[in-house]
């Protein structure tokens, strides 16, 4: 079984004998590829001491090769129903831990360390595009041991992972992603690779968290209620989105801006990590005491 699960016809009769119909909404597309799978596991670079997670583990294909690789891999799993397939597809590797649950509300710094504890962690996750960017803020805001994550997600999100100040996908997911990785997009990855085939492309996307970050600021809870609130509504201008949540309203953004050496126009997407730290430092030197701007906004 273990070596048949690139095959779209072994994977319909192994969730068919389990009695399970895949849930569009969970992003449950599995990889059938192997040439693909092995570029994958390449770019994770498992080694003997580290320890893996895998988010979103399915029914085990990319499990199988990474856990052949690592002493010990963590997967994630938030269907409950594919629990007993892993433990039938993974029978025979017993340095795999699977737990049931939604990452998000998952402690994942705790067990990290209950199950590999001390020891260097990777990131392997295939997310659907919903989770992208919770999942990013939950991992990188936590205090894990992370070496690399390695992120299989929908090719619009690999593309705002990446994007640079003035482009379309510019946001915060860019903005977030800078300021704790850098990162690569590693190569596209069509629909036709997956059972079933999704309606989009997908991407690999490495990242490599920085030893510190990529900017210095008083107040890191306050640098990013800056970005989201000046990506709240992209079209608008900065003073016009910080007017409306900056106490003293417009007239106190556009003296912040001004402050800041830009033009009174310029909009969030426009404004690099690096400005939008001088933002930050000079609306926590206005307020005395860091009072934040009120929190608002999608995480674009």
């Amino acid at each position: 079984m273990a070596e048949h699960l690139t095959s779209p016809r072994v994977l319909r009769e192994l969730l068919n004998r389990h009695k399970i119909r895949l849930h569009k909404k969970l992003g449950q597309n599995f990889l059938v590829d192997e040439n693909i799978l092995t570029k994958i596991v390449t770019v994770v670079d498992p080694g003997l001491e580290d320890g893996i997670l895998e988010v979103g583990p399915g029914v085990g294909t990319l499990t199988l090769p990474l856990a052949r690789r690592c002493r010990s891999l963590l997967a994630v799993e938030i269907d409950g129903r594919l629990i007993p397939v892993l433990r039938e597809t993974l029978a025979d590797r017993d340095n795999v831990t699977l737990v049931q649950g939604d990452i998000l509300k998952t402690d994942i710094t705790a067990l990290c360390r209950q199950v590999f504890p001390d020891r260097p962690l990777k990131i392997a996750a295939n997310l659907p595009y919903y989770l992208t960017t919770p999942f990013m803020f939950k991992v990188l805001e936590s205090s894990l041991p992370l070496c690399s994550l390695t992120l299989l997600v929908q090719r619009e999100a690999a593309r705002r992972m990446v994007a640079r100040p003035g482009s379309k996908d510019y946001g915060v997911l860019s903005l977030l992603t800078e300021y704790h990785c850098r990162a690569s997009l590693e190569f596209s990855v069509p629909p036709t690779v997956f059972f079933p085939r999704p309606e989009v492309d997908s991407a690999l996307v490495s990242l490599v968290p920085r030893e510190s970050p990529a900017v210095s600021v008083p107040q890191r809870g306050l640098l990013f209620q800056l970005i989201r609130t000046s990506f709240q509504q992209r079209r608008k201008t900065l003073a016009n989105s910080l007017g409306e949540t900056l106490p003293g309203g417009k007239a106190k953004a556009r003296e912040v801006i001004a402050a800041a050496g830009f033009p009174l126009l310029v909009r969030g997407e426009d404004l690099s990590l690096e400005q939008f730290a001088i933002l930050t430092e000079l609306i926590y030197n206005i307020s005395g005491n860091g009072t934040s701007i009120r929190e608002c906004g999608e995480n674009r």
